[in-house]
């Protein structure tokens, strides 16, 4: 989810929630305490020279249990650090605290935002041998004319 779908997204609610993979939502007191832009500048197995930007939201509870960030207020805390920080519309990672840190990506279902899994993944799979995955077909399935029937045009 990028930063501008956010945004919009925060211009239509009442109250923000976050829900977790398994289903679970973020306390409700929950605060933002970081809005930041993040620059990944790598080398992958293959040996290309990579640069990814993230917009960063972090999460995070604390026995503040009065505490609700309302919608307008998160926007102000966006806003400013669109500004100050100079970011584009870029898609947005949400770390919480798990047993670690947890990194997740955003979508959004109508009422929460949720927090994505994400996974790791190799960036030069052709460079390091890795072969692609073949999809599985069931001949049965295949719409059209069957390749050696009498009146086949395969042979």
């Amino acid at each position: 989810m990028k930063l501008s779908e956010v945004k919009s997204k925060l211009n239509q609610l009442e109250e923000i929630a976050f829900q977790l993979p398994n289903g679970e939502l973020v306390p409700n007191h929950f605060h933002v305490t970081e809005v930041g832009k993040i620059t990944k500048h790598f080398i992958d197995c293959g040996g290309t020279e990579r640069r990814e930007e993230v917009v960063n939201f972090q999460l995070w509870n604390a026995n503040d249990y009065d505490h609700r960030l309302n919608p307008d207020k998160l926007l102000n805390i966006i806003e400013l650090s669109e500004k100050v920080l100079e970011m584009g519309d870029l898609e947005i990672e949400v770390e919480y605290q798990a047993e670690t840190i947890g990194k997740f990506g955003l979508d959004f279902e109508g009422k929460n935002f949720l927090l994505t899994s994400k996974q790791t993944d190799c960036l030069a799979k052709d460079q390091c041998g890795i072969p692609v995955e073949k999809t599985k077909v069931k001949i049965a399935d295949l719409n059209g004319e069957p390749c050696c029937s009498p009146d086949g045009n395969c042979c």
